[in-house]
């Protein structure tokens, strides 16, 4: 590597450290010229296209995973660094699952899990827009699942009580699964 400043090709490392994104930080000093700069060392992962609902393929971006999380998350006890390590977690399955191309929908699977076990609130935003919901209904039966999904951990039990819990709308209507 070449110093910015003075084009000189040595330079000594003074300190690297790990980062949380998957990353060393490296402080370099030429000898060149004595200026200080840092560096950081990313490993090249092997892109993937993702397939929409349409059929149309496009690159992985993970900024845009991100930013739909983030959104989901606003206004909840949700850091951006617990947010990273989300979006982390879903590309590290999705190349564990040795895949060139991804389904969108196995993309937002990954994500809605992740977020259950993050954040309620945030879960059911996401599975609003990356489910579609249309009506009230849509939102009292993933609320159902939710609830269902957390008996199911709390319990450690294989199958679901017969009588799920079911949600109560504002003015005493009761949803059921």
């Amino acid at each position: 590597m070449f110093c910015p400043f003075c084009n000189h090709r040595d330079s000594r490392v003074l300190e690297s450290r790990l980062t949380a994104e998957n990353s060393v930080r490296r402080r370099r000093e030429y000898e060149g010229c004595g200026k200080r700069f840092t560096t950081y060392e990313k490993l090249e992962t092997v892109q993937f296209l993702v397939v929409k609902r349409s059929g149309i393929r496009e690159p992985y971006i993970r900024d845009k995973l991100r930013a739909g999380i983030s959104r989901a998350c606003a206004k909840t006890t949700v850091t951006a660094e617990q947010i990273d390590d989300l979006v982390d977690s879903v590309e590290n399955e999705l190349l564990a699952s040795g895949r060139r191309e991804v389904a969108a929908s196995m993309l937002g699977e990954i994500g809605l899990r992740l977020l259950s076990n993050l954040d309620q609130v945030a879960y059911v935003r996401f599975a609003s827009v990356y489910r579609q919901f249309r009506s009230i209904e849509d939102f009292i039966a993933e609320l159902n699942l939710l609830r269902a999904e957390q008996t199911v951990r709390k319990d450690g039990a294989d199958s679901l009580d017969a009588a799920a819990p079911s949600v109560v709308l504002r003015g005493g209507k009761a949803g059921s699964s």
